[in-house]
Parts: structure tokens; sequence; C-alpha cells
């Protein structure tokens, strides 16, 4: 006999689901329902996309997903067991096991670790109830904590404590900035040649009203009259490239879902942003939620999708709150949902939680993960724009991406690919941590220096002499003081051997200990990979090994790292196995590890 699911754990699933319609779905059985029986694998693959917010809401509500709950889930969405355990298993911030209601995670990646992050662990080690986590997106709040709470909503603390962590593990509650609403950190905030930021830390974020004062939802009108070809022009002429790190450009996409003749179509908003050191879709979301709502909106009409979905970490409670907030206003007002603005079509937007799971950052996997599965990533082709979510034509684009649409339909795409340079049109945000005065996220036109950043985040603290620069992320590369004349472009960092990836600029003084930096990268590769494919699932694990045999005093064996760097990049199946090894290679290179 299946173990069956407590009162509540039942409660919280109907909640989100809906009461059992028949015995197929947890109910009580009538004779009736054997019909159902012979449409029940259809109707599991159309409810399926229900499991990861379902297993969601029963850790929500207790904690962790006992067997019983489990089972209940999987009879309500018809999904067998095994295969909803291996989904459940897939995520670090779902618990199997029983646990206490409330837990830390408490962030120990590069920036954190050195703000005090390793501390608190260390302080905290004998508690069962705190975890170290990898990057929460909060490097220039740090050291961070994310606390999950049974019946309670989710929060994160930032310049958090080990005496904050134990008072709030015990029952003290989350008030004022430990709600995690610390106001969003725009050092730049009310300069006037602000585009992306110019709004996030002067109004309002949860007031339609303030959003519509400062120009929100005049793109939107305007779109609905030129109509999809129009955009997709304007879109075109500005040249705008993804801001996730593959800078592909953006109007190609839009176009190639648009021109297909397949529905129905989708669009995702991949917010899902867990590379190390970086924060800017974050800011972007909790400073002014309602440009992403418009600019999805646009994105949405423009490719003929009806829904998108908005996969946000799990990590960033406050940006989903403020989202799901003006979600709802945008669709009171008529700017979302059904006849959008009288214009006869329609667009809603749903908000998906990832479950911790860097991999979901990639587009493919993400896409896995909303459709109730394990979030591996997919070989390619065929591409998200051919055979996408549900196999159908799809647009992905990150937070920062999306949110140049409207300066684009206001303003015009010709005009856009004027600011920054050719190649690399548009403002671009950077995420300036660690060793700096002012860390935060920077808006600046593509083609300022890495030393002018630098400077404008009041330059290097600590010793005051630069030790190197971790640019683009765990996925990037250190670069040293030869690189601060380089200009942050797409074109000028490959000429470099550089990359710009999601943004990050990680400062580090010369008295940083580069090598626990480089076994921390090691040790998250190894973590985050998801073990689909052979060469990461092995080549991070003996990537770190023979780290660690270096660090301990043996020679860098340079034709194994390079053999081992050379599989990945050319077997594993998604990018994180491509540039497992980029930064830790690059910090050799640069004597960082010292004598190899």
């Amino acid at each position: 006999m299946p173990e069956a699911p407590t009162a509540a754990e039942r409660e919280a699933v109907d909640v989100l689901l809906g009461p059992p319609a028949s015995s197929w779905e947890g109910g009580q059985e009538r004779p009736a329902d054997g019909r159902i029986a012979l449409g029940g694998y259809r109707r599991s693959a159309e409810v399926r996309h229900m499991l990861l917010p379902a297993l969601h809401a029963v850790q929500d509500r207790v904690g962790w997903i006992s067997k019983g709950a489990l089972n209940y889930v999987c009879e309500r969405l018809g999904v067998p067991p095994a295969e909803a355990y291996g989904v459940a298993g897939f995520y670090a911030l779902l618990a199997l096991e029983e646990r206490p209601p409330r837990v830390a995670h408490v962030c120990d990646d590069v920036a954190c670790r050195t703000m005090g992050g390793a501390a608190i662990l260390a302080e905290l080690e004998d508690r069962s109830d705190v975890h170290p986590s990898p990057c929460l997106g909060q490097c220039d709040l740090g050291p961070a904590v994310f606390f999950q709470r049974a019946g309670e909503q989710d929060g994160v603390v930032v310049g958090a404590s080990s005496e904050k962590v134990r008072a709030l593990l015990d029952g003290n509650d989350l008030k004022g900035e430990e709600k995690g609403d610390p106001g969003v950190l725009v050092p730049q905030a009310g300069e006037p040649q602000l585009r992306l930021l110019r709004r996030a830390g002067t109004t309002d974020p949860t007031s339609l009203e303030a959003y519509r004062a400062s120009d929100g939802y005049l793109a939107l009108p305007k779109v609905i009259d030129k109509g999809a070809d129009w955009v997709i022009g304007e879109i075109r002429a500005s040249n705008l490239r993804g801001r996730g790190g593959a800078a592909f450009p953006m109007g190609i996409k839009w176009e190639a879902v648009a021109r297909s003749e397949v529905t129905p179509r989708y669009l995702i908003c991949n917010a899902d942003e867990s590379e190390p050191g970086t924060f800017k879709d974050r800011v972007l979301m909790e400073g002014d939620p309602f440009a992403l709502v418009e600019s999805m909106t646009i994105a949405g009409l423009t490719v003929g999708a009806e829904t998108g979905y908005l996969y946000i970490r799990a990590e960033y409670p406050l940006a989903q709150a403020r989202l799901d907030r003006s979600i709802a206003a945008a669709r009171r007002a008529g700017f979302l949902g059904s006849d959008i603005l009288g214009c006869g079509r329609s667009f809603d937007i749903e908000i998906r939680r990832g479950g911790g799971a860097y991999i979901c950052g990639e587009e493919t996997a993400l896409m896995n993960s909303i459709e109730g599965k394990r979030g591996e990533p997919r070989n390619k082709p065929p591409f998200p724009t051919q055979v996408g979510l549900f196999d159908h034509p799809t647009v992905i684009n990150n937070v920062e991406t999306l949110v140049n649409v409207p300066e684009i339909i206001l303003k015009g795409g010709e005009a856009f690919s004027r600011i920054g340079t050719e190649q690399s049109t548009g403002p671009k945000l950077f995420c300036l941590s660690g060793a700096v005065a002012r860390p935060g996220v920077y808006e600046v036109e593509f083609g300022e220096t890495l030393a002018g950043l630098m400077e404008m985040a009041g330059g290097v603290t600590g010793t005051g002499r630069l030790g190197a620069v971790m640019l683009g992320g765990a996925a990037g590369v250190f670069v040293g003081k030869d690189h601060l004349d380089m200009p942050l472009t797409f074109e000028d960092a490959r000429a470099r051997g550089a990359t710009l990836g999601s943004g990050v600029i990680m400062v580090f003084d010369d008295r940083t200990d580069f090598r626990d930096t480089a076994r921390r990268i090691a040790r998250f590769f190894r973590d985050e990979s998801c073990g689909q494919c052979v060469p990461c699932r092995v080549g991070t694990v003996r990537q770190e090994e023979l780290l660690a045999r270096h660090l301990s005093g043996g020679p860098f064996e340079e034709d194994l790292f390079d053999d081992l760097a050379r599989v990945m990049m050319d077997a594993s199946i998604c990018g994180l196995g491509h540039t497992a090894s980029t930064a830790i290679r690059s910090a050799v290179d640069l004597g960082l590890l010292g004598k190899s």
C-alpha cells in the first residue's frame, strides 16, 4: 500500500491544482472514471509541466517532500513515481528527507566566502539546519544567506552574521532588511544618462502609476499599432545581441519564431541568474519589474506567442514577489491577458520557480525543467526557435536583453545601434563586486574600459593593489593589469582572449588567496554538473583532483589538464562543460596559484 499524504500535503497540492476530478487524480473512485484511463497518458503529458510547481507547493507548506506527498503528486499528474523522484532529487533546494522547518543556506562562493560566509559556516558547523550554498546573486551585499521557511515566505539576509543566522533559525522573525529588501543598490541611481537603470532606486517598483509616469507602457501601444514586421525590423536594425554570454543577435531569434508556421509558439524569460558574481537581473527585477513585464508582452505579441514563462531562480524571493504583484497589476489595467488594450490579441505570463540548479540557466535545460523533467540540457540542433518548449518554436532571452526592447521601440533601432560600437550596441550592465569601494550594478555604453569601470566603483580596496580581475564569472577568465585598458565589448574581449560572459567584474587585491578561490571554482563545477554526459561528469571531477595535487605541492600537469579541457570543450552537451576549465587555466597562466 503506497504511503498516503498528510492533510497539509494534500491541501498544498489541491490549492495549486484544484480539487481532484476523479480517482485517476487521487479522488474517490466512481464507475464512470474507468473511461478516463484511456486518455491517461495524453492527459499526463498535458499536465506534467505542473510537476515542479507541485513539489514546491508541498515543500513550501511542510518543509520537505515525503513519500506520501510525492505519491499524491504523481496520482494527480499521472507521472510515474520513479520519474517524479528523479526530478525532485535533481534540485538542491528540494528535500526528500525530513528536516527542520527553517533552513539556512549560507553562500560560500567566490565573493561571499571572503566577506564572512566561510566564517559563518565554520561557526555554525554543528547545526543540521545550516548548509553551504553556491552563489546567491547578492555579491554586492554579502555575506548572504537564503532562508527556506515552512509555511512562510522564503527570505534572504544580506550582511549576515552567525549570530543573526542562529537567531532567525531559532524562531525570530525576519524584519526590515532581513526580509531580503535592503533597497536596490544602484550606485548610479538618478544619473541622467541611464537607460536600463533609470528607474531602479528612484521610483516605487511596486507602483504601476509610478512606472507609467516615467514613460512606462508607452512602447506597448506603439507595437500594437505598428505590427510585428515593423518591430522585428527595428530589433534587427538595433543589432541587439544577447546579454547572457552567447551574444546571439536577438532579431534573428524573434524573426525565426515569428515566421514559423507552427503554433502555438512560446516565449521564455531566463531569470535563472546563477553564474557566480552575477546579480544584474536581480537588480532589474527588484528595481523595475514592470519594465520586464512590458518587454515580455512586446516580445510575445511580436512572435505570436500567447503564453510566456518567466523562469526565476528560487533564491530570489523578493524579485518574485514584486513580479507577481506587477503581473497582477498589469492584468487589471488591461496591459496583459486577454484582449490587450482592446487589440483583440492575448498574451499572459506564468512565473516558474527553479529549484537550485545552475545548469537550468542553460536554455534547453530550462525548458526541460518547465516541462516537469530533470533539468538536463538537450542536444542541439534542433534549436529552440525550431523545436523548443513542448516541442514548439520558442524565443528565450534573459532579463537584461529583454528590457532593452522598450528603448528600441521608442527611440528606433538605428538610434540604438549608434550607442556603443558597431558590433556591440546599446548600454550594458556590469556586476562589480569584490575589492572595490562601491560594489553594485553599473550601466555603461559598450566601449568603456575595464579600468574606467573599476574607477567608477571607487577603485581597488584592501591593499589598494590589484591582484587580478575575474571577468564573466566562474565560467569566465582571470585577467591581470595588462587588460585594464581593454574596451568592454564583445569583439575586444574576444581579441584579448577574454569574455564578458554575464557581465561579472570581480576584483581581487594582491593579498587574495587565489588557491582557495580556484578550489571553490573547481568544486562549483563538479557540484553543478548535471551528470548527463560523461565528458563533463567525469572531467569536472578529474579537474578538481588535478588541481588538488598541484595545490598540495605537485607540479601543474599541463598536458593532462589541457586534454581534460579539450575533451570537455569538444564533447560536452552544453556550455557548463565547455567553460568549466577556463577560469582555472587562466589563474595558472597568470601565476596566481604559485609555481607550476
